[in-house]
Parts: structure tokens; sequence; C-alpha cells
């Protein structure tokens, strides 16, 4: 077994467990070695090696089963080097660190990934005022934006900036105690203190922290008991002047079953919204990437125009796109070629095909119609007021941004307008959303209406 074969597998295990699972327990595993059928992988907390051998166990084994690895059995190992303490499932908490200066690794929080830092993120237009609230808290001082609360669609850079925080927190003041862990660790140890008549020292241990970031805090909807704790624990560090930083896949206001009141609390600070990448974005990331990938293997080459197709063709989500250049440089290491335009092709069949754009101008038109309350014929028509010019223009926009069609093409269907209207349409809507959170809420409403 190779390591290519368990970034494959990982890719895999990508689209079936989900992102946030993915996240949280695949991520972290780093393939160490196979020896006489058993493979090891390093993993950064026992607890998280005790919970993926249970949840995950069978599905890794079978993957790696039919990717042509000979392997009988897991073992995890936890790495010496990041290595934090932490209770395997189904025993009792810890109990909480009676001396203020109690050392952070005694916080049972998620790892943190050591590639998500500010230096490794690439800052555009759709994520520069996440990224300035971001470095503006990590900073540190008085607390402003408490809470502050970053969401957007899968991929955009949530989680990067919230690992960057805690970096950049810890790095300032080592003393600092910042926690940091999805929604769903929440409500394990949650309820892994009920069970073990913990309660005490579960609260005393989550309201002792100087800054805690929650991530994917939508897994809480629709839990009452873990909503009403973390309500609780919410309260707690507000009043005690504490820095709260969360995330979620859409704004407070609307989430389904969560309560009003904390709906209320998450909306009482900084609420940033990071937007759908552009293609400007997309590629930058892409050529980051493949600056440091040149680092590790100074002898690849990638052929003119590859990055750039893909900054074009993948578009919804910056993990795919990673993962199709990852895997592009991983082929070119074990073969020798160079990364040309058909081989990416041909290495990407699957991802390109899973990203290809299925939505039509005429769908774009009909829900854009129905969202603004405009009429199908006025959307089309020759009328010019601005109730109707400007949904338009959002239609000519999207219709643009989601489909392969061309300018002329997109023109003739909103009515036989020149093309010249329609790309004066789609910069008019590009310079607005910046400045206009209005049409940027709707237009991200919009994209996720017609994604699904």
């Amino acid at each position: 077994m190779t390591n290519e074969i368990w970034v494959q597998v990982r890719d895999v295990l990508r689209q079936e467990v989900g992102q946030s699972n993915y996240r949280n327990w695949i991520e972290p595993l780093e393939f160490a070695q196979l020896d006489g059928g058993v493979a090891t992988f390093l993993v950064p907390t026992s607890f998280i090696g005790n919970w993926v051998e249970r949840n995950f166990g069978d599905r890794i084994l079978h993957h790696l089963h039919s990717a042509g690895a000979h392997v009988s059995r897991l073992v995890f190992s936890v790495s010496r080097i990041t290595a934090a303490p932490d209770p395997k499932p189904g025993a009792a908490p810890a109990p909480a660190p009676k001396p203020a200066e109690a050392a952070k690794e005694d916080l049972p929080g998620a790892p943190l990934d050591p590639r998500y830092t500010f230096d490794s993120f690439v800052v555009g237009k759709p994520n520069q005022l996440a990224h300035a609230a971001a470095r503006r808290v990590a900073e540190g001082g008085p607390v402003t934006f408490n809470p502050l609360f970053l969401y957007g669609g899968v991929g955009l850079g949530k989680t990067h900036l919230m690992h960057a925080i805690a970096h950049e927190m810890q790095t300032r003041d080592p003393s600092l105690k910042v926690l940091y862990l999805s929604a769903e660790q929440f409500m394990y140890r949650f309820v892994q203190a009920l069970r073990e008549k913990q309660m005490m020292d579960f609260k005393h241990l989550f309201r002792s922290v100087d800054v805690l970031m929650v991530d994917d805090v939508q897994f809480i909807a629709g839990k009452d008991s873990t909503q009403e704790e973390f309500f609780h624990t919410f309260n707690a560090l507000v009043d005690q002047n504490k820095q709260i930083i969360i995330s979620g896949d859409r704004a407070p206001g609307e989430m389904k079953d969560v309560e009003d009141r904390i709906k209320s609390r998450l909306q009482s600070g900084l609420v940033v919204d990071l937007h759908p990448t552009d293609y400007e974005l997309r590629l930058g990331i892409l050529q980051t990437k493949a600056a440091r990938y040149r680092e590790q293997y100074p002898d690849l080459l990638i052929a003119e125009g590859v990055l750039e197709f893909l900054a074009h063709r993948i578009s919804t989500n910056v993990r795919v796109l990673e993962g199709a250049l990852m895997r592009l440089f991983a082929f070119a290491s074990l073969v020798g070629y160079e990364i040309t335009l058909e081989k990416a092709q041909d290495a990407l069949s699957d991802i390109l095909r899973a990203s290809d754009r299925k939505v039509t101008v005429e769908e774009i038109q009909r829900k854009v119609a129905e969202h603004f309350n405009i009429r199908m014929s006025d959307m089309i028509g020759p009328k010019r007021q601005r109730s109707i010019a400007r949904p338009r223009q959002v239609a000519m926009y999207l219709s643009k941004a989601l489909t392969t069609r061309s300018l002329p093409d997109i023109g003739r269907r909103f009515g036989g307008r020149d093309h010249t209207t329609v790309m004066h349409g789609v910069r008019r809507i590009e310079a607005l959303k910046a400045s206009d959170t209005q049409l940027a809420e709707d237009l991200e409403m919009l994209r996720r209406a017609l994604e699904e």
C-alpha cells in the first residue's frame, strides 16, 4: 500500500461520509506504514483514533481492499509530535484543570490543521471581509466582535479561517486557553457528561476557556438539550468578556430548528458571509497550491492553461478544486509525465463530470422571477424600469456563472438582446455585490436553490 492509495480512498470517503465527518475524523489520519497486512495510521489524539476505528474502520478497510491494498487490520497510533491528552469514548471527561495556568493541551478540542494559517489563505473579493474580520479577532486585545459568526457554503474557507485564528492567537499568547471543536463534538461531550454524571466538570471546563470556537453550529439544530447547554455556555462566556467564534452553513436567521434566543445571540456580534468563489480567486488558490507542490517536486511540469481550465470547470467547492490539483501532481509524480490539458481531463474525468453545470438559463429566469416577484414575460421583455432591469441583470449574471452558455446565446434567451447588454449586466452585478449586502445575500440564496 502506498500513500497515493490512501489519497484515493480519502477522496471516496469524503463523498461517502459527508464533509463535516470527513474534516473531523478522516482528514487528520496520516498513513504511516503497511506491515504484515496491518495498516498503521498516525492520529493527533487517542480520542480520534478510537472514534474512527469504531465508526469508520469497516468502511476504510473495504475501500482499501477495493483500491488493491492487502490490508487485514487497521491500527491507529497517536503521533508523539501532535498528540494531546483526550479521553476515550465511553470514559468520563477529564476533570476541569484547577490552576488558571493549566496547559491548553488539557482542553478536549479537535486538532488544529497546521496547513490552515493566514499565510496559506488566499484572499479575493468573495472572502475579503471575512478574512479581515478574522485577522482583527486573531490580534487579540479588547473583545470587539462577540461573537464573530462566519457563514457560507461547503469549501469556501470557514474552517480554514477558524484554524488560522486559533494558530495566530496561540502564537501571540501561548498561555491563552483556546478551545476549538465542532458542534458535533460539543454535543458528544455534553451527552457523555450527562451519562457519566459529570455535568459540573463539563460546565466548568467549557466556561473556563479564554476563546471558544465552534465549527458547523447548524449541527445542534433540533437537539433541544444541547441547544440549552450551548446557550448557557455562550452567555457565561459573553458575561466574562471572553471571545466566541462560530461558523455555520447559513446566516443565523436562516437556520431551521434553532431556538430564536440562540439565533438572536448569534446575530448580536459580527456576522460575515464568505461568498462563493469567483474565477480569479479559484485561479489564485490553484497557483498558490501549485507553487508549493513545485517546491516539493521541482521536476514536475504543468502545461499552460491547465490551472485556468480547472478554475473554470470546478467552481463550487475549493476543497474539490485543491483535491483535483493534488491528484494531478500525485499521478504525475508516479509516472513522470508533464501535466497537459488532455491528461488532466483524463485523470479528473470523475470530478469534472460531477462538476458539470446542469442548470439551464430558463430555470434561472424562472427562479429569479419568483424571487423578485416579477413576471417571466417582463424578464425577457423590453421594460427598463429598475424593478425589472435589476432582476434581469441578476438572471444574466447567474446564467453566465452557472451555465456554459456563451454571452450571445444568453442574450438570445433574454428576448434577443445583444451580447454587450449581457456583459454590461454581468459587470454591473459584479460591481454591486461587493457593496450591496442584500444583493449578495440574494445571489447566494438563488445560487444555492439552483444548485440543489
